[in-house]
């Protein structure tokens, strides 16, 4: 029978009242009568402690989280076990987090703004982060056991599923244990797991953090499962429409099915979320709870690209507003000029009508240089979809005309599992050079002669020029923009933005 309130554990902790209850446990708020303190104890029910196996996971857990001491993850205080010894009780104290839990938050506000959507899965991957480095898989990521404390922070909390990387483990193959509302396609065919199944669990949260519910319903438990085996997640731009190109990609790899395309841990996610994090703020020119704090944790290099933020002075943002108005002025005057010279972007150019803009990450994009030394300013390809103003990707400078075949870039579609583009637009500070776009399903071809088909290409005579694309509504993983030619007296060709379209 489970310990009622009241009872004294160890001589130590005094049940107070009971906050959760699950399958395996119940949690009590607790008072540390040594330490004169409040915690928080998980006692494990006691039909289950009989059970030599769960009565091991319990264990375990504690073992497991005790070897975490990281600010986004609930602490492991103490564990004991109460009653005799043929049949134990055992307990697992932690830390007491005044708050609520994320779910709350969520159904409170019915959806969370963009950025502190993002900032709570920062913390979120911060604090998986460092218990995959102890070799410990959580298992159960959800909402339900993300705790927000009162200063606003998220702590990961109840690794009660949680099994170490470096042990064969109680929960054989076959079984599937955790929310399957959030659950891993592997982890729901009962197949081995590894933190890439905590981080596609995380990018479910993500999800419903956005949007305010799950990607998938079903008659039960098992339907939903089979959801996150076979199909794609909704597309988040559509139930959100403010969500950036930048984001939504960061989402598609996350949630991907195949491994080998989802982010491979959570360091390569966290790095993408605080890029998308900086995009948003500097799209929406300001940053409020929580994403502020995360934002002040960012390297140098990402916070440069916020233009203000809420701390800043009203005289600085009296300077600001003066500089944009200014600068919208010149801008008038430049896009005049361009306009009667016939060389600026035209009002023909917007998107057709029934064509949606796909998400690209910004990583998609990598240089391709088959024909030379496989190196065609690297560092610059990101540039190109990053979505932000004012970047470049160029070719190396050719002088008397380009001397080979080509020289390109390759986009990467294959995170989403591939994508059927009809259309293709390319912008550019140097229009005039002639281009080819090229498909390939699978690994990038290591020639421009084997493994690429040629969908369109014509001369890029715009600063913003759309392709359409002979695909035959059939799925690619690489789009390749092929230069096969320089404009007129240019040495070489530039590309600040490339964008697919469906």
């Amino acid at each position: 029978m489970a310990s009622p309130v009241g009872t004294l554990l160890s001589q130590r902790y005094r049940l107070d009242a009971q906050v959760g209850a699950g399958g395996m446990s119940t949690v009590y708020r607790a008072f540390d009568t040594v330490l004169e303190r409040q915690v928080a104890i998980k006692l494990m029910h006691r039909e289950i402690a009989r059970d030599s196996d769960q009565l091991e996971r319990f264990r375990r857990e504690a073992r497991a989280v005790a070897q975490l001491n990281h600010p986004h993850v609930v602490g492991v205080i103490d564990a004991g076990e109460e009653g005799d010894s043929d049949y134990p009780t055992p307990y697992i104290v932690f830390e007491y987090v005044e708050g609520e839990t994320l779910k709350a938050r969520i159904r409170r506000s019915d959806r969370l703004a963009v950025s502190e959507s993002i900032a709570y899965a920062i913390e979120i991957a911060r604090g998986l982060g460092v218990a995959h480095d102890h070799g410990i898989v959580h298992r159960d990521v959800k909402p339900q056991n993300v705790l927000i404390d009162e200063e606003g922070a998220a702590r990961v909390t109840d690794f009660g599923i949680a099994r170490s990387l470096h042990q064969e483990g109680l929960t054989a193959d076959g079984r599937v244990l955790g929310t399957t509302d959030y659950v891993s396609p592997e982890q729901a065919l009962g197949h081995a797991v590894s933190g890439q199944s905590d981080l596609y669990s995380l990018g479910v949260v993500l999800f419903e953090m956005l949007t305010g519910d799950v990607p998938f319903k079903g008659e039960n438990q098992i339907a939903v499962a089979m959801k996150h085996v076979r199909e794609e997640l909704p597309d988040v731009q559509i139930r959100r429409p403010e969500v950036s190109a930048a984001l939504a990609a960061v989402l598609d790899r996350a949630t991907t099915k195949q491994l080998d395309r989802r982010y491979p841990d959570a360091r390569a996610l966290i790095a993408d979320l605080e890029d998308a994090l900086a995009i948003e703020t500097a799209r929406s020119g300001q940053v409020t709870g929580e994403a502020t704090t995360v934002l002040r944790s960012l390297p140098g290099e990402k916070r440069r690209i916020v233009p203000w933020r809420a701390e800043h002075s009203t005289k600085a943002l009296a300077v600001l507003v003066v500089l944009a108005v200014a600068g919208a002025i010149a801008i008038a005057v430049v896009l005049s000029d361009q306009a009667q010279r016939g060389t600026g972007p035209r009002a023909d150019r917007a998107p057709a009508p029934g064509v949606t803009e796909v998400p690209l990450g910004q990583r998609a994009a990598s240089d391709y240089d088959p024909l030379g030394d496989d190196e065609e300013h690297t560092r610059e390809a990101s540039s190109v979809t990053d979505g932000v103003g004012g970047s470049a990707w160029s070719t190396e400078t050719y002088r008397g005309g380009l001397q080979k075949a080509g020289v390109g870039l390759v986009i990467d579609t294959s995170p989403g599992g591939g994508l059927a583009a009809r259309q293709l637009e390319l912008r550019t500070p140097t229009p005039g050079f002639s281009v080819e776009i090229y498909v390939a399903r699978g690994f990038v071809p290591p020639s421009i002669t084997s493994g690429w088909t040629k969908v369109g290409g014509p001369v890029v005579a715009r600063a913003r020029e759309r392709i359409r694309l002979d695909t035959a509504a059939q799925r690619f993983h690489r789009y390749l923009v092929w230069i096969t030619k320089l404009a007129p007296d240019e040495q070489r060709a530039e590309i600040s933005e490339i964008l697919l379209f469906r």
